[in-house]
């Protein structure tokens, strides 16, 4: 059993009434499952749970019709509304509950903060709390040091979706990779954006999957993909907010050679990376071992500080003449370069970096010190 990091805070927020508490996150990461735990928790309470697939549900949660809404939530002091972004109106309908029906909890999930978010944010300002569900965290493993160590190679090739921790061999985790590629890792895009072209989404994927870690040149991607370079940045954005990838943009506050221009793309899940580009060799055979390890500690960092609430903003560093660092943490007035190697080769800290911004620090993040970088 994995615990979620962000269980106990969602117990908390649900259980202020006439509020109403979202988990967003891709498919398949858990959010029926962490539903379902935090109904146990409250085992004692009487709950109503609804999907937002159900046509019935649908249909009473889009009236706006108030004392439709009371009869379905009569004799409740919670609701749950699973995959609500498939209901018209529902932060319409949401809001209305939470202003006349006294005592209400209201927790919801989508697999898309592109339409959830957009359609219950605006009505409910200020009544509202959002919380993101990501592949797992190895914050959220009971892993000691060595268990950790021996378990690493795997989740560079095969990531951290759950279904892919809990398999019991590498067939089955590349079946499940496949699966989740094939079936759902679009789903939401597609729909949401009334579009039919997956090979064309999955090519683009491809192309960011071979320049993980590079600056993207977004007319570069659409001469390649033979589309315009609005396509190509609208599909990026759409994917950032399905929760398969994730941008930096360049740092720049002082030297006039810091180069800004492009961003880098990472993905949320190594594995969902290797299945793109149908390589799940070891690492000892790999050319592109120093991406993988790249992108498992950038999304690995980055998820800890969305659990942990950090209030930081993350960039990479690069100058024209090519000195650059991969992650820079911007937070409480402080700067925080890290350069990630697989290999323990000694790294010099940038001269520039360091010169140019006197609160900055350096740090080499390599597999002897990972563990406190990401947990």
């Amino acid at each position: 059993m994995i615990t979620r990091f962000i269980k106990k805070q969602i117990l908390d927020s649900v259980a202020k009434p006439n509020k109403v508490t979202g988990i967003f996150g891709a498919r398949r990461t858990g959010k029926t499952f962490l539903m379902e735990e935090i109904r146990k928790e409250l085992k004692r309470e009487k709950i109503l749970m609804v999907q937002g697939e159900n046509l019935d549900v649908a249909e009473i949660l889009s009236s706006r019709r108030l004392s439709l809404l009371q009869q379905m939530v009569q004799g409740y002091k919670y609701l749950f509304i699973d995959e609500a972004q498939k209901i018209p109106d529902i932060g319409t309908n949401l809001k209305l509950m939470v202003d006349s029906i006294k005592g209400l909890h209201i927790l919801v999930s989508g697999s898309s903060s592109f339409d959830l978010k957009n359609k219950i944010g605006e009505p409910l300002t200020g009544r509202s709390k959002y919380f993101y569900l990501y592949p797992i965290a190895q914050l959220e493993l009971d892993e000691d040091f060595f268990t950790a160590k021996t378990s690493l190679e795997n989740r560079l090739i095969y990531g951290s979706y759950p279904q892919v921790l809990t398999a019991t061999n590498n067939k089955e985790r590349m079946e499940i990779l496949t699966s989740l590629r094939d079936g759902y890792l679009l789903k939401d895009m597609l729909e949401l954006d009334n579009q039919k072209d997956t090979i064309f989404v999955f090519n683009l994927l491809r192309l960011i999957a071979f320049q993980v870690g590079n600056d993207i040149s977004f007319t570069e991607l659409a001469s390649n993909l033979n589309v315009n370079k609005l396509t190509v940045m609208r599909y990026l954005d759409l994917l950032e907010k399905c929760y398969v990838l994730f941008s930096l943009r360049g740092f720049s506050r002082n030297l006039r050679k810091e180069y800004t221009k492009s961003p880098r793309y990472y993905f949320w899940d190594n594995g969902i990376r290797n299945i793109l580009i149908a390589n799940l060799n070891p690492p000892n055979i790999r050319d592109d071992i120093g991406k993988l390890w790249e992108n498992y500690c950038i999304s690995e960092r980055l998820k800890k500080c969305h659990y942990t609430r950090k209030t930081v903003n993350h960039y990479f560093w690069r100058t024209y003449d090519q000195k650059e660092i991969d992650l820079v943490e911007e937070g409480s007035g402080k700067l925080k370069g890290y350069e990630i190697k697989w290999t323990k080769s000694k790294v010099k800290p940038p001269k520039d970096f360091l010169e140019a911004y006197g609160n900055a620090s350096f740090h080499v993040i390599n597999r002897d010190n990972y563990l406190d970088f990401i947990t």
